[in-house]
């Protein structure tokens, strides 16, 4: 086990550097100014512009500074946003508003998408297996912005059901629940949609049969046996998820307001604060790398056919 997550570590670097050099690349290698919208709608000082391009080295070539940034990133300095604030610092408070709600988003995605697509395996071919396959293809079909604004304005402004917004540095449990069920709608249906498939090919599989013939009560057969083997595949793409909606909150915590990693990154880009931006996805990369590398070791642990040696 040991050798195995060394060896997944070390798999990660390259993966680390490539992937942060291209978002690194992509905003400051673009063509534009990165000093834009720092000063305000005027175009900032030419002894500002001399000073930002000297700090973070933007004089020299792509791989060189590139280099001073990742050498920067080691010792966790991740830059300064437009405000003077080190990325680091802020980022560190955000996670935990947005871990927040990831979690919320896959309890909810894992308790209604396993509970659905259960019901729908056991009875395939009826009336709830046809409601779950059609309603979860309609929220596959709907792009999350739509879903989010609708959530909103139906459910937080015209009804009142929910806070329409989830501002704040700390939001309270009942404010991230509208945010926390949108953002988990497409993998729970995912999730609904790959438990049924899976409970209804193991309920056919020889070792359920041996255990019928073995007078196991369905409860048993169903909760002990078919559960466990269907659950591989969705505790993979849940642990997969859970990186996902780290990023994927963008959207969701711009529509709610919600002071995350997510938006974040949203205001960054409506600011062009490039540091800002840069800082925090090779946060979320290295984030979700991490997160790979325990789904794996619960993958191996789930089912003790498979090694991690």
């Amino acid at each position: 086990m040991g050798k195995y997550i060394v060896r997944r570590l070390l798999q990660m670097i390259p993966v680390i550097i490539l992937s942060t050099f291209l978002i690194y690349a992509m905003v400051f290698a673009m063509p534009g100014d990165p000093t834009a919208g720092k000063c305000g709608e005027r175009p900032c000082p030419p002894a500002y512009v001399a000073a930002f391009n000297e700090k973070y080295h933007l004089n020299d070539p792509l791989p060189v500074q590139y280099g001073y940034y990742a050498a920067n990133v080691l010792q966790g300095d991740l830059g300064e946003n437009q405000y003077g604030r080190p990325v680091a610092e802020e980022l560190t408070e955000r996670f935990a508003v947005t871990g927040k709600l990831a979690v919320m988003a896959l309890v909810i995605e894992g308790v209604i998408g396993i509970l659905a697509g259960v019901l729908a395996g056991l009875r395939k071919g009826g009336f709830i297996d046809n409601l779950v396959l059609v309603s979860t293809l309609f929220v596959i079909s709907v792009p999350i912005f739509v879903t989010g604004f609708a959530a909103r304005y139906f459910l937080g402004l015209k009804w009142e059901i929910f806070p329409a917004l989830a501002s704040g540095k700390d939001p309270s449990f009942y404010a991230l629940l509208m945010p926390a069920f949108v953002l988990a709608s497409t993998s729970l249906a995912y999730i609904a949609r790959l438990m049924r498939t899976n409970i209804a090919e193991n309920i056919k599989s020889d070792y359920v049969r041996t255990a019928k013939a073995k007078g196991l009560t369905p409860r048993r057969i169903v909760g002990v046996h078919t559960l466990r083997n269907s659950m591989i595949p969705v505790v993979t793409f849940m642990g997969y998820d859970f990186g996902a909606l780290l990023g994927g909150a963008i959207v969701t915590e711009g529509i709610f307001d919600v002071a995350g990693v997510g938006g974040y990154i949203f205001k960054g880009i409506q600011n062009r604060d490039g540091i800002a931006v840069v800082g925090a996805v090779t946060a979320l990369v290295i984030v979700y790398l991490l997160m790979n590398l325990l789904v794996d070791l619960l993958y191996g642990a789930l089912d003790p056919r498979i090694s991690n040696d």
